[in-house]
């Protein structure tokens, strides 16, 4: 599982910077400041752990289904 949390991180830190920009422009619309996008993914560093854990237990788990054969 550890090679696949390795091959998945940096997919993983993408999809947490780009939701974190997403959510930055609605927050704009509400009247918060805004984040660039270099701020954005320097944002995404530390959330991108618990979200590549989740990933990693997430397509672990449909691979092992996948091995049984089911």
């Amino acid at each position: 599982m550890v090679r696949l949390a390795l091959i998945l991180v940096p997919f993983v830190w993408g999809a947490v910077a780009i939701n974190l920009f997403m959510l930055a422009l609605i927050g704009r619309a509400l009247g918060w400041p805004s984040l660039s996008p270099v701020a954005t993914m320097i944002m995404a560093v530390p959330l991108t752990l618990p979200a590549t854990w989740l990933a990693t237990r997430w397509i672990g788990g449909l691979l092992d289904e996948a091995e049984r054969g089911n």
